[in-house]
């Protein structure tokens, strides 16, 4: 009977046009002008259908009504969630039948179709039967979803496929034993207990440091806030059975990293000197802060091994629940009856990726695949992999062309630059389900803007930050990207970061760790920092919300030669030091320093052509406020300047009209003009990224008219800009610098 009514429903499907079958994958059912009438009456049957389904853009809520399931509803429940781009391609053209048996065979679903039918209507039914999703009171859908599809994005038919507690791990009983073994490091850091003095005592004893020198990464400072410090070298050798990779990544991380490898592809030197290096620390579970990370050397090998990491722990954590769901299933073991199965936290997310652009997180994406995938001929079910790519991707031709940049822009700004996204990722077995809710997700990519929507603010109504509760393992890549975006954005998502969530949504407590529930998450989360400058604030960051009980391992290298010596213009320097009695009072002794010291130099129409580069936002608009009331001659541009004023400011400021030009860093950041017509430079604060000091000072020979001998330089600094000045000058100029208590004049000259 099954067979025969496979064969009449795929002819009756094979004699549907392209728009019926469009309207049939839209709606879930034949349009009613093609309606066949049946000689038998079917009892009507009537099914509600929630606000979580996945709908398309072209639906209205008037069609969310409830209506009749047919005998397509039934058979549509066999389909994948078909997108409007797949829609338009001719495989999408042939018949259902057949495009299940093509997915089949390529190793897109590890079930039956049977199987398939039974779990996707059991997933309508469930979803029916529930209500919306009632964290969302407001109407709006929760985290994870884009701004182009404002409700949850659900995946019913993949929904019970990924759920961890449905699922069971049958065929890997020996995974489980590996997960137990004492030696594996995962194991390690989730079952360690601490003990309720030990956090009392966190917050009194004095934080312990021992420095180390490592072949790679240089000088390490290894510290605990905890009374234990272990610290350890890097071995020479490294075989991959000893770092207690999960299946299948011994044998797929080799054909990733094999492109960063200089010999042949072998188990025996899988990683390059630096990541092997950064493995072992990760693996140990510490966190770690590396500020050395560039877009143009390193920047692909770091995201290589990180990603590892990631995949590494969140297969443990799954393959550690699917195993426990084998033994209560097969002990039959009733709610609270073992603290063994505690193996959860209170939500499902595990690992938060932070990355500043949707092309950085599509890289992500695409070494996960890699990862889990492989060379291998079995192809892994990844869901709505061509819609993510459609919204994270780009289009080459849309970069305007002839645009000269200096190379480590052309590397930072690749692809699609959006900086608002946020997105679900859950892993189980050899699947990926892109789009997946935040609640539902084991991994989260987003940008800090994308998180801050969400999270929101004191007061808003529409706020959520449960998600965020028991996150153990958080990467923020290219931190110095978030300094030229919002730092204020990372500040408030680490001050969110592992707290008690407002609503259960649905979680076992049983199966909870203790030290989960004891608000210890903090304690437990790993950090892994990556940036390309060692600044104040980032190093705050790590110092002040980094108390992982493995300790913290920093790299401090300290900068031998500064970016002064990559100034090709013979240009005098004079580095002229202000005084402040704290480092809250800096900002208002620099302005009170420049308003009666530097400015009165620089009235004079002699002059002219000065251009002041203020990094600071803040501190632009204070300036651009005093020239405006002291009616100087001035013109100004920062990052919300138009094109026009921009074009014109340069004009005016190049032929002579406008003595002064206001220039903010992050308006060169974001744009690296050449400002033609420079005479006289200020850096009313030292840049915060190194090379911007040498770029900004051989804009002079931009426009060479035998003035060489008049140019001048002119380099605010403070004690406590130790760190910025070090990168500029160089370490033994700069400590010589800083000992001296009087404003100091030094007049270098940059080498050719």
């Amino acid at each position: 009977m099954g067979k025969r009514r496979s064969r009449s429903q795929s002819q009756l499907l094979n004699s549907l046009t392209k728009k019926q079958k469009k309207h049939l994958r839209d709606f879930g059912e034949e349009h009613p002008f093609y309606d066949r009438v049946s000689r038998k009456e079917a009892k009507p049957q009537t099914c509600q259908l929630s606000e979580s389904l996945d709908t398309s853009s072209s639906e209205s809520e008037a069609e969310n009504e409830p209506e009749q399931v047919s005998g397509y509803n039934r058979l549509l429940a066999t389909l994948k969630d078909v997108s409007k781009e797949d829609e338009e391609e001719e495989e999408e053209e042939d018949s259902v039948i057949d495009e299940t048996e093509m997915n089949l065979e390529d190793g897109d679903s590890d079930i039956s179709v049977e199987e398939e039918t039974a779990v996707a209507s059991t997933d309508v039914q469930k979803n029916a039967a529930l209500p919306a999703d009632p964290k969302r009171k407001d109407g709006h859908g929760p985290p994870g979803t884009s701004e182009e599809s404002p409700e949850e994005f659900t995946d019913a038919k993949h929904e019970s496929l990924f759920s961890l507690e449905t699922n069971f791990l049958e065929e890997e009983r020996e995974g489980n034993c590996s997960l137990k073994a004492l030696q594996d490091p995962f194991a390690q850091h989730v079952n360690k207990e601490l003990k309720e003095k030990d956090i009392q005592a966190v917050a009194t004893n004095p934080k312990t440091t021992h420095q180390l020198k490592w072949p790679i990464l240089g000088q390490l400072v290894f510290s605990s806030r905890f009374q234990q410090l272990e610290t350890f070298k890097p071995p020479k050798d490294i075989d991959l059975k000893s770092l207690h990779l999960q299946k299948p990544l011994e044998s797929t991380w080799i054909k990733t990293n094999s492109q960063f490898l200089s010999g042949p592809p072998n188990s025996s030197s899988p990683f390059t000197p630096l990541q092997k290096e950064l493995f072992l620390i990760m693996n140990s579970y510490r966190d770690l802060f590396y500020p050395e990370r560039t877009a143009l050397k390193n920047g692909e090998e770091i995201r290589q091994v990180y990603c590892l990491h990631v995949i590494n722990h969140v297969l443990k954590a799954n393959a550690q629940v699917l195993a426990n769901n084998s033994r209560c299933r097969s002990q039959k073991l009733g709610v609270g009856d073992d603290d063994d199965f505690r193996d959860q936290g209170l939500t499902r997310p595990k690992v938060l990726i932070v990355v500043p652009f949707r092309e950085a997180a599509l890289r992500v994406v695409q070494l996960f695949i890699s990862l889990l995938e492989g060379d291998s001929k079995k192809k892994i079910i990844v869901s709505n992999k061509k819609r993510f790519n459609g919204e994270y991707g780009s289009d080459p031709e849309e970069r305007p062309p002839n645009l000269k940049r200096p190379e480590d822009y052309e590397a930072v700004f690749v692809g699609n630059i959006d900086d608002h996204f946020r997105t679900g990722v859950a892993i189980l077995q050899r699947s990926i389900r892109l789009y997946a809710p935040f609640y539902s997700s084991d991994i989260l990519i987003a940008s800090p803007l994308g998180l801050r929507t969400i999270i929101g603010g004191e007061g808003e109504k529409k706020r959520d930050f449960d998600f965020l509760s028991s996150i153990e393992l958080l990467i923020i890549d290219q931190a110095d990207i978030y300094l030229m975006q919002n730092w204020e954005h990372v500040l408030h998502l680490m001050n969110h970061m592992n707290l008690l969530p407002l609503d259960s949504h649905g979680v076992d407590f049983s199966r909870v760790r203790m030290w989960s529930l004891n608000n210890w998450s903090k304690y437990y989360r790993q950090t892994l920092l990556f940036g390309a400058l060692q600044d104040a604030q980032i190093n705050s960051v790590f110092n002040k919300y980094c108390v992982n009980v493995q300790g913290q391992v920093a790299v401090r290298n300290v900068p031998v030669t500064g970016c002064i010596s990559h100034v090709l213009v013979q240009l005098p320097h004079v580095f002229q030091r202000m005084e402040a009695e704290n480092l809250a009072s800096v900002i208002d002794a620099r302005f009170n320093f420049f308003v009666n010291k530097i400015l009165p130099q620089y009235r004079d129409a002699v002059m002219s052509h000065t251009l002041i580069y203020v990094p600071s936002y803040f501190d632009f608009v204070r300036l651009r406020n005093y020239f405006k009331k002291e009616d100087l001659n001035f013109t100004h541009i920062c990052e919300y300047t138009q094109k026009s004023g921009v074009s014109r400011a340069r004009h005016f400021f190049l032929q002579g009209e406008k003595q002064f030009l206001l220039l903010t860093e992050r308006f060169h950041f974001y744009k690296r003009y050449t400002i033609k017509g420079i005479r006289n430079l200020i850096f009313y604060e030292l840049p915060t990224y190194p090379h911007f000091y040498s770029e900004v000072c051989n804009m002079l020979q931009a426009t060479t008219r035998g003035q060489e001998a008049a140019w001048t330089c002119t380099v605010l600094y403070s004690k406590y800009d130790a760190q910025r000045l070090a990168a500029v000058v160089g370490v033994e100029r700069a400590a010589q610098m800083l000992q001296s208590k009087k404003n100091v004049h030094l007049f270098i000259t940059g080498e050719r």
